[in-house]
């Protein structure tokens, strides 16, 4: 190992780290500023939006409503969450494996938990496919303009 000493002029083993310093944080600033502009291109996604439905035949299967207070509709039959499974077998029982649809159309202020318990007690009661109804676009085909980001 060599020591540098200030006398009479000796060896400097002393690495000086200033640019590499400098280097690496040149090289910092660069992917902090790719990295903000790849996350920005990549929040704008336009989504594919549902204009009209494909069919106008009645859907097959049971709708089942469950709505801002709380009330649960299977079909236009009001029933209590103990009832619903009852309901929901007795209705699905004379229908083919194929047409064992249970329909669950929500207000959109229903909580996530609520939605998740419903259907978990259509599929116990018999249904072979879950769908959940979307509203249709007001009419001009777009989304309903509002503030944001």
């Amino acid at each position: 190992m060599a020591m540098s000493t200030n006398k009479g002029g000796g060896v400097f083993a002393d690495i000086n780290i200033t640019p590499l310093t400098d280097i690496f944080l040149v090289l910092l600033i660069i992917f902090m500023v790719t990295t903000a502009v790849t996350i920005e291109s990549a929040a704008h996604v336009d989504l594919p939006k549902a204009e009209a439905s494909q069919t106008t035949d009645k859907p097959k299967g049971i709708i089942v409503t469950y709505t801002a207070d709380h009330q649960i509709l299977v079909g236009d039959k009001q029933v209590t969450e103990p009832e619903l499974q009852a309901t929901l077998s007795q209705q699905l029982a004379p229908l083919q494996s194929s047409d064992r649809i249970v329909i669950f159309q929500g207000d959109p202020k229903v909580i996530l938990g609520d939605m998740v318990r419903i259907l978990d007690i259509a599929k116990s009661a018999g249904a072979e496919a879950i769908a959940i109804a979307v509203s249709q676009l007001p009419p001009g085909g777009g989304a309903p303009s509002g503030g944001g980001a």
